[in-house]
């Protein structure tokens, strides 16, 4: 990662003839780093790293959702600057089946298990967040030209809802057509219980200390704000990761209903290691999974990726972890909501967003307007509005549990 704070700490280092750093050292210059911060706002230089002490309230961000708007998301992909994403990453969205589950009084039915199949055999398995949707694929990790706009052979797949084969005939959506959904209604339905899974994966390389001082500053508030808007009992859990290598590369603090408990092991983590652009994203994700003890016979599951790195694409393994995990993820009902951060490339970026379109998630990204962190890349996206990242998570949250 980059190292706004390595020159700055060797002059320190030189200044004081040290040639080893001892605990006083470290302390000193973290004294000095501060001291630093402090006057960089005091000034409003909106130099260097821009870092404003974690306040509470200052990131701003903006959201979008690709699955929302799918032609647009086709058109960008048929753009040569951006044609090569979905290879890079082996993750392609030319075939979506789309669905939506309603109950017998026609409310949205969430938490039933969602099965695209071919000739009986299943092919994707998901299930239905609290709006009763569900995102479906064929060939989303090897590409299947099989299948076109026109084909025939979309008599060929069927869906499953919780076990039991619907009609035959199902719609797909190719890319850069509107959105085709596979509507579906059932009668013997039983509600999940109230409880959302809310998880926070956070890159905790050195660049992101930023991101980390604002889950220490508002990550309270954001979840007393879900909770007095809701009567839906939220756990949370966390995974920060950094790269082989590091002090560690993932630690974690279980779902808990402790909000205090969460906020108070995130409040011990800091921004350090990575001394490559690249971390392990493969890894927070496969630590996501094993780790954390997600219920799946609640209502909603999210797991915020908050990062500013893509994972080490030509790292043996990797990729095809990356796939495994996303695919877990989509089987579980967890949705992806990637939160890219200053610093971001656009391989990160589409990392991010295929991510969410895989797990029926939605994009974060933050943006200059905050005057706070290094620059951020200007997301290729339509029109979106800019928010508090607060408010933001409060929205997110809420629209994805209720």
């Amino acid at each position: 990662m980059k190292k706004h704070w390595i020159l700055i700490i060797s002059l320190a280092m030189a200044a004081m003839g040290l040639s080893a750093c001892s605990e006083a050292v470290l302390d000193a210059i973290g004294d000095m780093k501060e001291d630093f911060y402090e006057l960089a706002s005091d000034i409003g230089s909106g130099g260097g790293d821009g870092h404003q002490g974690g306040r509470a309230g200052v990131l701003t961000a903006g959201e979008w959702n690709d699955l929302d708007n799918w032609e647009f998301w086709g058109n960008l992909l048929n753009d040569k600057a951006f044609s090569g994403y979905e290879p890079y990453w082996k993750m392609y969205t030319d075939n979506r089946v789309a669905v939506k589950v309603t109950g017998a009084d026609d409310e949205p039915a969430a938490g039933v298990k969602v099965e695209l199949k071919r000739g009986g055999k299943t092919l994707w398995s998901t299930m239905t967040d609290n709006a009763g949707t569900a995102e479906c694929w064929v060939g989303f990790f090897q590409r299947d030209s099989t299948v076109a706009a026109d084909s025939a052979a979309w008599k060929d797949f069927t869906v499953a809802l919780d076990g039991k084969d619907m009609e035959a005939g199902t719609v797909f959506s190719k890319r850069a057509y509107p959105v085709s959904i596979n509507e579906y209604k059932i009668d013997s339905y039983v509600a999940p219980k109230k409880l959302a899974d809310i998880a926070f994966i956070v890159d905790a390389t050195g660049s992101m200390s930023d991101e980390i001082d604002f889950l220490k500053e508002d990550l309270m508030a954001i979840l007393n704000a879900v909770k007095d808007s809701t009567d839906i009992a939220l756990r949370t859990g966390t995974v920060f990761y950094r790269d082989e290598g590091d002090s560690y590369v993932t630690r974690f603090s279980q779902f808990t209903e402790d909000v205090a408990g969460t906020v108070g092991f995130i409040s011990e983590q800091s921004a350090n290691g990575g001394g490559d652009y690249e971390e392990a994203v493969h890894s927070a994700l496969e630590s996501s999974l094993q780790d954390l003890s997600w219920d799946e016979t609640g209502r909603a599951r999210i797991a915020f990726l908050v990062f500013d790195a893509p994972a080490h694409q030509n790292h043996k393994g990797v990729v095809e972890s990356l796939h495994k995990s996303v695919e877990n993820y989509a089987r579980k009902g967890i949705k992806i909501i990637p939160v890219l951060a200053s610093g971001g490339s656009k391989e990160a970026e589409f990392m991010g967003r295929l991510f969410a379109i895989c797990t029926n998630g939605t994009y974060v990204f933050l943006t200059d307007d905050s005057g706070v962190g290094g620059d951020h890349i200007q997301a290729s996206v339509g029109e979106y509005q800019v928010e508090k990242l607060g408010d933001l998570l409060v929205r997110l949250i809420l629209a994805n549990i209720r």
